[in-house]
């Protein structure tokens, strides 16, 4: 009885039409956060050093507050350079401190050449 069943599940699969796969419907993605700073260190490989500003008033006092927070970002091409203003865009973990990723770079840092006598 075995035998019976087992040739009939191969006789219709062999004869069913192929399974084609469709596409799933595209997930949209969360959104992600982004920051604007400026490149502080790009000593190490692939990654740089930002510092991004943040303005809030103080709770009690109510003062404006500036505060600032370095954030580690993964730079591919290494293309940013200390002082450039950048976008970065939160992402995966890339390594125990980098959780960012470059995005842009806004504003490019204008340093004065030295002059050579």
């Amino acid at each position: 009885m075995a035998d019976s069943t087992t040739s009939t599940t191969a006789s219709v699969t062999a004869t069913s039409t192929p399974i084609v796969a469709t596409p799933a419907p595209a997930t949209k993605r969360r959104q992600r956060k982004e920051r604007v700073g400026e490149v502080i260190s790009n000593k190490m490989a692939k990654t740089i050093i930002v510092r991004v500003e943040r303005r809030f008033p103080h709770p009690k006092f109510k003062k404006v507050v500036t505060g600032y927070t370095k954030l580690y970002a993964h730079d591919e091409k290494s293309e940013a350079k200390v002082g450039d203003r950048v976008r970065i865009e939160e992402t995966r973990p890339i390594s125990k401190s980098k959780r960012w990723r470059l995005t842009a770079v806004v504003e490019q840092s204008v340093r004065a050449t030295p002059v050579s006598a």
